[in-house]
């Protein structure tokens, strides 16, 4: 009887989450300017979940469900979450709904959100109600209803982060991205690959050779990569589910793949015509067409949005500078001309700039241009070389490999350069990470 009133309940505030949220359309709660590089962090509160039955199991996932919202949304670097310790509220007896919420006692600890959830947990279900409030407004920003399976809470608390950040920024964040790197943890140079916060890195190469450049494509369902699997560098085309897809093998070197944003498609730096060219292929591996025909090295390409636009390196003027070709022109300018040695160029997905590295002096920073040439920031500079960045699916971070604790391994940062920190600890030396993008 008491799981039948539960069901109905659940029902019933169900048809009450989806009614509210059609209402109120996140331009409604634009709280946060991602393009502000002085973002105030919002300050949040996750409140300990209610448990259905309080059986210890419940508890459990109520409690880690807690701290998954937290670690996941201070992530992004929008928030600052608020301290368990010094709420107001009693876990066990306030509500969850607005209308058994004090919001005062939130108010007054200086939470502007709160984040609320009921969770059932049986043999064979996991079931969560999740909501998100403006303490202010009293009012509810976005509700939620999940079922899965036991053990599921992680892509529950990704998906409903994807809703909490579409309502307040229009955008669905970074929660169902992964990240592919280059890891010498098993000896050789192999490819793994993690959640966007770097939890639960798998090898996904067990080539035990050399493995570099790995590269997404736009439905994370393919990534691309140079491996010296067959003694020489051959470009790999691969389906991540299923494993099959396809080998490029020609006499010089096959390297630097980019994908085409929203094609089968990709760009990669090939050496048989004798320097260093780029070339695009279908995603089965058929070169259709060489982008770039110059005698001095061209590599290392990247695409804008829309795919009308390709960054590159080039030694044509003698030293390695970034250069943008347009494809409906045929125009190619050059874009950087402040240091001697500037590679790696990534493209933000937001279209206005460009992250790449350089060296400045016997180190190796990241820098963002615009695409235009102006902005130049240095983003780093830590008595160390940090290089290979690559932009977030939403153009918010960034992730690059540093040696500033030795070993180099991924790090993080926002757009802006703050908020520098560890992406994940493993053994051995980790560079050349790949961000993907969201992921269905």
């Amino acid at each position: 009887m008491l799981r039948a009133l539960f069901v109905r309940l659940i029902c019933y505030f169900t048809v009450i989450f989806f009614f509210t949220g059609a209402q109120s359309s996140f331009a409604g709660y634009d709280y946060i300017d991602i393009t502000n590089p002085f973002l105030r962090k919002i300050p949040v509160a996750v409140s300990s979940f209610k448990t259905f039955s309080g059986n210890t199991a419940e508890r459990q996932v109520a409690l880690k469900t807690s701290d998954l919202f937290s670690s996941m949304l201070e992530f992004t670097g929008y928030f600052k979450m608020l301290d368990r310790a010094a709420f107001l509220e009693d876990p066990h007896r306030s509500g969850i709904t607005a209308s058994n919420i004090k919001f005062h006692n939130w108010t007054s600890i200086g939470a502007e959100l709160l984040i609320t959830g009921l969770i059932l947990k049986n043999v064979d279900l996991l079931e969560m109600e999740l909501r998100l409030y403006d303490t202010f407004k009293g009012k509810l920003i976005v509700g939620k209803r999940y079922k899965s399976k036991p053990g599921d809470q992680r892509r529950i608390v990704r998906r409903f982060c994807s809703e909490i950040i579409y309502h307040l920024t229009g955008n669905k964040g970074i929660f169902n991205s992964r990240i592919a790197f280059i890891s010498n943890a098993s000896g050789h140079k192999e490819i793994y690959i993690c959640d966007f916060d770097g939890y639960n890195p798998k090898r996904f190469t067990f080539n035990n050779n050399i493995t570099l450049s790995p590269a997404w494509s736009s439905d994370g369902r393919w990534l691309a990569f140079t491996s010296y699997l067959k003694g020489h560098p051959d470009l790999y085309i691969k389906n991540l589910a299923q494993k099959r897809g396809s080998v490029v093998a020609k006499k010089g070197i096959n390297i630097t793949p980019a994908w085409v944003p929203g094609k089968f498609k990709l760009a990669a730096t090939f050496s048989f015509s004798g320097d260093q060219e780029i070339y695009m292929l279908t995603g089965n591996g058929k070169i259709t067409k060489r982008l770039t025909v110059n005698k001095g090295i061209d590599s290392s390409p990247s695409f804008s949005p829309g795919g009308r636009r390709m960054a590159f390196v080039s030694k044509r003027s003698g030293t390695p500078q970034i250069y943008i070709k347009d494809f409906r022109s045929g125009n190619v300018n050059r874009l950087t001309f402040q240091g001697q040695y500037n590679t790696e160029p990534n493209w933000s997905p937001r279209g206005d700039k460009i992250a790449y590295s350089s060296m400045v002096g016997r180190e190796i920073n990241i820098f963002v241009i615009g695409v235009d040439g102006g902005n130049l920031t240095q983003l780093t500079g830590s008595s160390a070389d940090n290089e290979s960045p690559s932009w977030s699916p939403d153009g918010s971070l960034i992730l690059f490999s540093s040696t500033r604790e030795g070993h180099a391994g991924i790090y993080v940062m926002t757009a802006y350069g703050t908020d520098q920190r560890r992406l994940l600890s493993m053994p051995g030396v980790q560079t050349g990470p790949a961000w993907s993008a969201n992921i269905n």
